[in-house]
This record gives C-alpha cells, sequence and structure tokens, in this order.
C-alpha cells in the first residue's frame, strides 16, 4: 500500500471526527485529535500512537515495531510496515490509536512548541 492509499483510507476512517486535522511531520502526515497525535503516514508506512499500556498487544502484530527516533525507542508509538497493512487492519490501527488519544486533555492552541503563549 502506498502512503497515499494509507492517508486516503486514514482520512476515511476519520472522516466522522470533527476535530481531526492532519499536519506535515515525521516526513509525511500527522493526524491529529484535539492536538494529539493518533496516526501519522509516511512512505515508511504507518506510525501510530497506542499508548505504553497498549504496547506490547500493539507490537504482536505482524508488521508492527517500536518506533525509533536517532536511535532510541519511543515508548507508546508503534510503526506498522506499509505492506503489513490492510484497510481492515487500518481502521484497527485507528481505533487503538483513538482509545489512547481519548485519555489525552486537548492541546491548548494557544501554547507554542516552546511552552509560551502566542
Amino acid at each position: 500500500m502506498t502512503p497515499d492509499e494509507i492517508a486516503a483510507r486514514v482520512r476515511l476512517a476519520l472522516a466522522d471526527a470533527r476535530s481531526v486535522r492532519e499536519v506535515k511531520m515525521f516526513g509525511g502526515i500527522g493526524f491529529m485529535l484535539n492536538g494529539n497525535m493518533l496516526v501519522a503516514v509516511s512512505k515508511r508506512g504507518l506510525l501510530a500512537r497506542v499508548g505504553k499500556d497498549a504496547e506490547p498487544e500493539a507490537l504482536s502484530h505482524p508488521g508492527a515495531r517500536i518506533m525509533e527516533m536517532r536511535g532510541r525507542a519511543m515508548p507508546g508509538y508503534v510503526f506498522i510496515e506499509p505492506k503489513a497493512l490492510t484497510n481492515s487492519q487500518i481502521a484497527d490501527w485507528l481505533v487503538l490509536a483513538r482509545s489512547f488519544a481519548a485519555t489525552l486533555p486537548p492541546k491548548d492552541k494557544s501554547v507554542t512548541k516552546k511552552g509560551k503563549k502566542k
């Protein structure tokens, strides 16, 4: 599955979510719910934010691996290879990511990346 196909499937699955927006990140497109990342799509596959508690189960799925950034593991984030994704699996990953994101408070839009008010 290509990045464009994955992104289209994510958009379709999130069509009912009013608080979802797309942002450029990780060399692809991030899908944010109330300012918190749900998933990101890039040529490397799908990055899902599942949280630390759901990580062991998430890693048991075919094609899933822990996300690493600059050689450091990022707990709670799982990468899924494009060849391991089907339409139903994308929907399943979104359910898992939305479940975790629902536990997070909305981000304050008036705060910049450095924690300062705009």
